[in-house]
Parts: structure tokens; sequence; C-alpha cells
């Protein structure tokens, strides 16, 4: 246990250094939540409908920016696993002298440090235009635990992803084209029943939509109703579905 977690520790500062000499790689976290706050505020906010609970858009918004660019946040780690495995860098990590393991949770690990600089860029962004708390400390604070939990789901997510794909190339395009869909089609950003009756009964049952609806409900105080507790577990079921499905993936293709 001790070799496992040192271990995943030094491929987590690897992976972080990465980034460090890829800056561009740090465009998802810093740039594009600011990106889509600025145009759903100034751009399209004016013409939705924004539910009489909240004090304005940006109070709707921000929890579905912040879902949307946290559930990204491990796009780097697909991208990493399939780059390493393309390069046959995994290889190299077997003949080491370090646990197996530590490959998959160095790069999960390092997703939440990159996770927590997209949060903190979505939470002063929104605060400029106009965001802000309306429930109490402990709330608050339970959001924040939900959302960096949800964020290490999304990790697992696209370590597997990445260890599915042909090329990094088709890891980011996988991934883009099956998450991103689903935080549109949610409560994210427009009340879902503003939709057609079929998106609406989709977005209602989406588990981007619980997760949303419980971050207005810990941050806004809007009703809870069940989507605080369905949210965590929710983000327990992702994550233990898929660090199975990613780990046996990845004995598959470091003993083939």
């Amino acid at each position: 246990m001790k070799t496992l977690a040192a271990d995943s520790v030094v491929l987590a500062r690897r992976n972080l250094l990465r980034i460090a000499r890829q800056p561009d790689l740090l465009t998802a976290y810093t740039v594009q939540p600011i990106m889509f706050v600025l145009l759903f505020v100034y751009v399209f906010g004016g013409a939705i409908r924004t539910p009489p609970a909240f004090d304005g858009y940006a109070d709707f918004l921000i929890p579905g920016i912040l879902v949307q660019t946290i559930a990204f946040g491990g796009f780097a780690t697909a991208l990493g696993l399939s780059e390493d495995l393309k390069k046959g860098l995994i290889d190299r990590f077997r003949s080491l002298p370090m646990s197996p393991a530590a490959v998959l949770a160095g790069r999960t690990i390092s997703d939440i440090f990159t996770n927590t600089i997209a949060l903190s860029i979505v939470l002063i962004t929104g605060l400029i235009v106009g965001f802000g708390f309306n429930a109490s400390l402990g709330s608050v604070l339970l959001g924040f635990l939900l959302i960096m939990l949800f964020g290490y789901a999304f990790s697992w997510v696209f370590a597997y992803i990445g260890l599915i794909a042909n090329s990094p190339e088709s890891a980011n395009a996988f991934g883009f084209m099956t998450i991103f869909p689903l935080t549109f089609v949610s409560s994210a950003f427009v009340p879902p029943d503003t939709m057609p009756a079929a998106l609406e009964a989709f977005a209602e049952a989406n588990p981007f939509s619980t997760m949303v609806d419980a971050m207005r409900s810990l941050w806004q105080g809007t009703p809870a109703n069940s989507d605080v507790w369905m949210a965590f577990l929710w983000t327990f079921a992702i994550t233990a579905v898929f660090a199975l499905l990613a780990t046996a993936r990845y004995r598959r293709a470091v003993t083939r």
C-alpha cells in the first residue's frame, strides 16, 4: 500500500509537469470556462427565462457551467493514457519496480489538482458576473465536496475512454461526442420544461441534471427533493463502475 501511494504521487507529479510543459492543455481549465460563462451570461442570458427561485441568470448558470467543466476535467487523462499506450511508455512502466495500479491512480490524482484550478476559475468568473451563494456554510462546503467527487468520477470515465481509444485524437473526439450532448440536454443551462417533451423527459432523467440541481440546492437553497443524495449516489456508482472497467482494460492492455 505504501508503494502504491508513493508511486501514485510520483506519477501524478509527472502528469502535472507535462501540463506545465504544454500550457495549451490548460486552455480547458482556464480560457474555456471563462468563455462559456461570458457567452451564456451576456449573449444568451437575456433570452433565457430564469426560474423565480433565482435572483438572476448567473445564479442559475454557474452550477451548470461548473458541472460541465469538471466533467471534462479528465480529458487530459484520456489523452495521456492513449498517448502512453501508443508510444509504448506503459511497457516501460511494467519493467520498473513499481505498483501497476499507480499508473491509473496517478492519473486520477493529478486530475484533482487540475479540477481545483477549473473550480477556482469558474467561481471567480461567476462572482464577477453576479453569482453569489445563498446557503449556509455547511451546505456550500458540501457542494464543494460533491463537485470534486463528481470530477474524480469522470476522471475514471476518461481513463477508460483513453484505454479503449486507438489514438489521442480519437480519445478526445469520443469523449467530446459522448459527454458534451449530455451536458446540454440537461438542466445545466435552461430549465428542462422549456424543451420539447422527449428532450424534457431525457433531461429530467439525465444524471447531469441531478448533479446540477443538487449544486443549486446546496449553493442557492432551492428545494432539494432527492437531488442531493441521488447526486452522491450517481457519483459513487460512476466511480465504482468505471474504475473497475478502466482497471480491467488496463490489465488487458499491458498483458497482450
